[in-house]
C-alpha cells in the first residue's frame, strides 16, 4: 500500500547534545539559530581558553544568556574541558550546583582547541571513577590522534584501545560516544552496556568521503571526525533510524568564518544549526522512518542524560525552502546544505 507522506510534523520541541558557540561575536551571531530550533543544548569548552573549572563555564553560560535574542526560551548546558590536570572536586561541585552537566574528553590535538587536551586518559581514572558515582557523563570525542593512525580509521582504533577498555573497568560510567561516523561504532555502542549512548551530526548521515572533492576540494564540508566511507554513511542511518535509545541527535554545529574555512589550512566545522531539524527530516523520510525523528531528536537524549522532557512543541511543515549561500554574522558564515533545497521547513 502506498504511504501518503504527512504535510505537517508537530514534534515534542527538541535538544541538540553537541554544539559549538564560540564566543565573543561569533556567538551573537550564531546562538540565535540554535536557539530557534532547540529548548536545551550541550556548549562543547574548547573555547581559545578552555573552559576547564565549574568557575569558567559559569561565566560561558552567562555570556550565552546575554546573547541571547529577548524572548528566547533556550537553556545552555555547560561542560568542562578535561585536562591532564583536572580536579575531580572542582568538578562534582560544579556538577552538584547545576553549573556543569558532563565533562568533555579531547585527545589532545584531535580537533579545533584541543591543544589542552588529555594525553592519557587512564591517569585519569580518580577523575572518572568520582564522575562514576555521582552520574556525571563524561562526553568522548573519540580519535587518537598518532600521526601513524590513517585519519579515516582513527575512530575505530580509539575504540579498541581506549573506549572498550574503559567501558570494561567502569562499567558504570555514563559515556556519550559523540559524532559517531563508523560501523565500528554503532557496532561498539550496540553492544555496550545501557550506560553507554551516542550522538550522530546530520552531516555524517548526508555525506561520505566523496563529498570532499566532489568537484574539487570543498572546505565546507570538511569536519572532525571526516566523514566515511558509504558503508558507515549507511550504518549510521540505520542506527539513526533504529528507534534505539542510544541514539540521539548532536548536530557538532561548528561555525568558522568563510575566511577561515577556504584558507591555505582550513579550519574542521561545519554550521549546521540553522537548518538542523529540517536536514534530519530529511534523512528519517527518506529511510521511511519520520514517525522515529521525535524520539532521536526530542527523548532519547532527556532520558539518558535524567533531564524531563520538554513541554513545548515545533512543527515541521513540507515547504521546500533554499538554503542561501551564505548567512551574514559579522563575518560570512557558509550553512550546511548551502545553495540545495530541503523539503522541510520548521515553525516555531
Amino acid at each position: 500500500m502506498t504511504q501518503i507522506a504527512p504535510t505537517s510534523l508537530t514534534l515534542r520541541r527538541p535538544d541538540d547534545w553537541h554544539v559549538h558557540l564560540r564566543d565573543g561575536p561569533m556567538l551573537a551571531a550564531v546562538v540565535p539559530y540554535t536557539a530557534r530550533q532547540f529548548a536545551r543544548a550541550i556548549v562543547m569548552p574548547n573555547l581559545a581558553a578552555p573552559v576547564v573549572t565549574a568557575a569558567d563555564a559559569a561565566g560561558y553560560r552567562a555570556r550565552i544568556e546575554a546573547a541571547l535574542p529577548a524572548g528566547s526560551n533556550f537553556t545552555p548546558l555547560m561542560t568542562a574541558y578535561l585536562t591532564d590536570g583536572t580536579e575531580a572536586a572542582d568538578l562534582l561541585r560544579g556538577h552538584a550546583n547545576g553549573v556543569l552537566t558532563a565533562a568533555k574528553l579531547y585527545p589532545a590535538h584531535a580537533t579545533t582547541n584541543s591543544a589542552h587536551g588529555v594525553t592519557d586518559i587512564f591517569t585519569l581514572m580518580p577523575v572518572l571513577e568520582a564522575m562514576a558515582g555521582t552520574g556525571m557523563p563524561l562526553l568522548v570525542h573519540g580519535e587518537v590522534t598518532d600521526a601513524e593512525v590513517d585519519i579515516f580509521d582513527r575512530e575505530a582504533v580509539f575504540i579498541d584501545r581506549v573506549l572498550a577498555p574503559l567501558v570494561a573497568r567502569l562499567p558504570e560510567l555514563k559515556v556519550v560516544f559523540e559524532h559517531i561516523t563508523t560501523q565500528q561504532a554503532v557496532d561498539f555502542v550496540d553492544a555496550a552496556p545501557a550506560t553507554v549512548a551516542a550522538t550522530i551530526t546530520p552531516q555524517h548521515l548526508h555525506l561520505n568521503r566523496n563529498a570532499l572533492f566532489a568537484g574539487g576540494l570543498q572546505p565546507h564540508v570538511y569536519c572532525l571526525p571526516v566523514v566515511k566511507r558509504e558503508q558507515h554513511r549507511l550504518a549510521l542511518r540505520r542506527a539513526a533510524v533504529s528507534g534505539s535509545p542510544k541514539y540521539f541527535l548532536g548536530t557538532d554545529t561548528a561555525p568558522h568564518a568563510r575566511s577561515a574555512k577556504e584558507a591555505a589550512c582550513g579550519c574542521a566545522g561545519i554550521f549546521n544549526a540553522p537548518y538542523a531539524l529540517e536536514s534530519y527530516a530529511a534523512v528519517f523520510e527518506e529511510e521511511g522512518r519520520i514517525d522515529r525523528l521525535e524520539g532521536f531528536a526530542s527523548e532519547h537524549g532527556p532520558r539518558f542524560y535524567g533531564l524531563p522532557l520538554n513541554e513545548g512543541r515545533v512543527t515541521l511543515e513540507r515547504v521546500s525552502q533554499q538554503v542561501p549561500a551564505e548567512l551574514p554574522a559579522g563575518e560570512v558564515l557558509v550553512p550546511f546544505h548551502a545553495g540545495e533545497t530541503l523539503g522541510w521547513q520548521l515553525r516555531v
